[in-house]
C-alpha cells in the first residue's frame, strides 16, 4: 500500500480577483510557487513550490472547491461564496484569510423593477450561484427560478433573460454602468482556506499548514 504521506500535498488556487491578494498570505506560510508560476507565456496548470514537496494547482474558482472535497489536492484558498454554493460535507474552512472581500448581491434593473421582497412568489434570476440563490429566496417564501450563466449577468435583465441578477459586487460601478442596481446583499464574502476533513485528520502536513496559516491570520489582526 502507498503511503500517502510519501506523495507531494497539492494545494488548489483560484484564477482571478483572489490570487494576487492571496500569494503574499501563501508566502508567509511557506507555500512559495517556483518562477514558471507567474510566467504568464507558460501555460501549465500544476506547478512546484520552492523549499518544499508541495505542489500548486491553479484552476477556475469553483473548481478549487471541488478538488479539496474529493482529496485531489488536500488543501486551498477559495472565497466563502463557492464554500457555501457547494456545501460539500468533505470541506473544512478553518482559516478566514481576511482578503478578497466582496458581497453577493440582488440586483436588477434601476428602472422598470417589479420586485418587492415579501411579494412577488416566483422570480427568475441569472446567476452562477444557483444554490445559494434558491436557499436565500426560499427563506423568504419565493420560489426562485434559476438561470445558470458563468459570466456576462448584467446582460440578463436588459435582453429578457431574467428579471434580476445574483452576482460578486465589490464597488457597483459595473452593476451602474449596466442600468442596473444593488438591492439587497446576500451574504459577505472573503477568502477562506479549506482543506479536506479527512487530509487533516489522516497527515500532520496538513494540520501543520493550517497552523501556520492560522498564525498568519491572527498575527496580521492584531
Amino acid at each position: 500500500m502507498t503511503d500517502t504521506h510519501s506523495r507531494p500535498l497539492t494545494f488548489a488556487v483560484p484564477k482571478g480577483r483572489i490570487l494576487d491578494e492571496a500569494l503574499p498570505v501563501m508566502a508567509r506560510a511557506g507555500v512559495v510557487p517556483d518562477s514558471s508560476f507567474h510566467d504568464k507565456a507558460d501555460r501549465s496548470l500544476s506547478f512546484a513550490c520552492e523549499g518544499s514537496d508541495m505542489r500548486v494547482i491553479r484552476v477556475r474558482a469553483f473548481d478549487v472547491a471541488t478538488f479539496v472535497a474529493f482529496g485531489a489536492a488536500q488543501a486551498g484558498i477559495v472565497g466563502s461564496d463557492v464554500i457555501e454554493e457547494f456545501n460539500y460535507s468533505e470541506l473544512y474552512a478553518p482559516v478566514d484569510l481576511d482578503i478578497g472581500h466582496c458581497r453577493l448581491s440582488v440586483a436588477e434593473p434601476a428602472q422598470g423593477s417589479s420586485y418587492a421582497p415579501g411579494v412577488a412568489s416566483h422570480l427568475r434570476v441569472a446567476t452562477k450561484y444557483p444554490g445559494i440563490t434558491k436557499r436565500w429566496f426560499e427563506a423568504k417564501g419565493v420560489q426562485a427560478e434559476c438561470v445558470k450563466l458563468n459570466g456576462a449577468m448584467e446582460l440578463a435583465p436588459s435582453l429578457g433573460l431574467a428579471g434580476r441578477i445574483v452576482d460578486l459586487v465589490s464597488t457597483g460601478k459595473t452593476l451602474a454602468q449596466n442600468g442596473l442596481i444593488e438591492t439587497e446583499i446576500m451574504m459577505q464574502v472573503s477568502a477562506r482556506l479549506i482543506v479536506n476533513r479527512v487530509a487533516l485528520k489522516t497527515d500532520p502536513r496538513v494540520a501543520a499548514l493550517v497552523e501556520r496559516f492560522r498564525a498568519d491570520a491572527e498575527q496580521a489582526s492584531t
